[in-house]
């Protein structure tokens, strides 16, 4: 695939609010679980709550599309001159020329659950100030983001589980590559809701402390909420901003789908490595070239295992971590929140390290780092993959990377 150039990108997470807060978060192998004090949720475990979205409400023009989904999507886009970068694109290409392409998985689903502790007694209705089109309905994020910007270029929103926020990276890539539009918002917004808290809690997946990914002792995971965007542009030659050396981009994408189960992967990763193997290709780059893997890494015991064996079937020793145990498993907003940690990798030329994870489970092969390093990283690889065996890698490097 032709590389794009990742113009600007910001994340806001449990972990921090913006890129430097989460870089220092990781690099200090800091971790911004705690305990769940969700409203109404009374379960033994931690949680990845983003402060103060409760009191910021968003942009009074947009009040129809209230709701915690898209304050936190606020919350991020007011965050490392994003905003600002994008308003650049529209001037540059024209607001029919900018599309949006955003990842959920549950949307704006708190609403709702409000909304039926509100319903008429006798009948049963939901109050009549609940819109559901603009808070719940999935298509409810892009279509703040399309508002929140003026934006008149098309505008999806992919909900494929917990790979939602990387597919997006696909979906606007081929918009991209048909000259359809020349820039695209790209990224992933997820938020705490009692269904999903009660879900996983139902499935035996939560841990009752904070996950570790990849421990010996690893026991499930730990739900977090996140933001994360991304400004995509398809001819970085234009933007001489961006110097040889500075410019991150996207190199290759892979996806697979292999419907192995409702809720486990196929327990030789299969899909994983397709998706991986897809997205060497597609950037021309052998595994060789990878210098760091960001792992899916959920903290259970068979999706963690699943994945070291894709990861040991195409890779020899290639240093990764999952950064989940920093920020909790965000689901929808997952793959972008750890698609902008790979850009950060990158330009600072730093591997993360897994935090929380003390004793790497010998049995899965892995060389998983504990402690942040310094690195000469030319390309790194994000994995994504969700329920029902909806897989994404993503490849990403800095120019130069692939050889002409």
């Amino acid at each position: 695939m032709n590389p794009l150039l990742l113009t600007h990108f910001t994340a806001t997470s449990c972990a921090g609010r913006g890129l430097d807060a989460t870089l220092a978060a990781l690099t200090e192998a800091r971790s911004g679980l705690a305990r769940c004090d969700f409203e109404g949720a009374a379960l033994d475990t931690f949680t990845g709550r983003v402060a103060g979205v409760e009191d910021a409400p968003v942009r009074a023009d947009l009040a129809e599309f209230d709701c915690r989904n898209n304050r936190l999507a606020q919350l991020a886009l007011l965050e490392d001159g994003f905003e600002a970068r994008v308003r650049d694109a529209i001037a540059r290409c024209g607001a029919g020329r900018v599309g949006v392409f955003m990842g959920t998985s549950t949307a704006g689903i708190l609403e709702t659950e409000l909304a039926y502790q509100r319903r008429d007694a006798q009948t049963g209705a939901l109050p009549a100030d609940f819109d559901y089109a603009s808070t719940h309905n999935p298509y409810s994020l892009a279509a703040f983001v399309r508002a929140y910007f003026g934006l008149r270029g098309p505008a999806v929103s992919v909900s494929s589980a917990c790979s939602s926020g990387a597919k997006v990276f696909g979906s606007a890539r081929r918009m991209l590559e048909t000259g359809l539009i020349d820039a695209a918002v790209v990224g992933g917004v997820d938020t705490l809701c009692l269904t999903t808290l009660y879900g996983f809690n139902s499935l035996e997946l939560l841990a009752p402390g904070p996950c570790k990914p990849f421990d010996v002792k690893r026991d499930g995971i730990s739900i977090g909420e996140a933001a994360a965007f991304a400004l995509l542009e398809r001819e970085p030659s234009a933007h001489a901003a961006h110097t040889e050396d500075d410019a991150i981009l996207l190199l290759g994408i892979g996806e697979s789908s292999d419907a192995y189960h409702m809720s486990s992967p196929h327990p030789e990763g299969l899909g994983a490595r397709i998706a991986m193997e897809q997205a060497l290709a597609s950037a021309g780059l052998a595994a060789a070239d990878i210098g760091y893997v960001n792992l899916h890494g959920t903290a259970t015991p068979s999706n963690d295992a699943a994945e070291s064996r894709a990861l040991t079937s195409l890779f020899d020793r290639v240093p990764c971590s999952s950064t989940k145990g920093a920020t909790g498993h965000t689901l929808g907003a997952a793959g972008a929140l750890e698609a902008v940690i790979a850009a950060l990798a990158l330009r600072h030329r730093v591997i993360p390290a897994g935090v929380n994870t003390s004793e790497p489970d010998p049995a899965l092969g892995l060389d998983y780092v504990l402690t942040t390093r310094a690195a000469p990283l030319r390309a790194v690889l994000s994995n994504s993959f969700g329920f029902g065996g909806t897989n994404c890698s993503l490849v990403f490097g800095r120019k130069g990377a692939v050889s002409a």
